[in-house]
């Protein structure tokens, strides 16, 4: 089974995430999104395997959220993906990807259903 997991590693969930899933001697492919952001067709793929639209997905308390005007009403699907791909602080994290499904690590053990 491919594993893989979108990771920051300076995020005390994504680091619980991957401890969790190493400690059950899963090794997954780590994605370092902040660097490598997923494309839009990822990013749409994800959002299909968790069942959610692009502003669930994203983190709302980050500058970038509130500066691009991301929470006014109206705000089309296309400009949020945009926004993320161009600004992937504003995914949320960690999501492990495996079996075709995805799952975010909040909390870490929420990501052992999809495997």
């Amino acid at each position: 089974m491919t594993v893989r997991m979108l990771h920051n590693p300076r995020c005390s969930k994504s680091r619980a995430t991957l401890a969790l899933l190493q400690d059950r001697g899963i090794e997954p492919d780590l994605s370092l999104y902040l660097e490598t952001p997923p494309t839009r067709e990822e990013l749409q793929t994800i959002l299909q395997q968790l069942g959610m639209k692009p502003i669930e997905l994203v983190r709302k308390g980050e500058a970038e959220f509130r500066e691009l005007g991301l929470g006014e009403p109206g705000v089309s699907d296309d400009r949020i993906l945009d926004a993320m791909i161009e600004h992937p602080r504003l995914i949320e994290r960690p999501i492990v990807l495996a079996n075709g499904k995805a799952s975010i690590g909040r909390p870490p053990e929420s990501v052992l259903d999809i495997l």
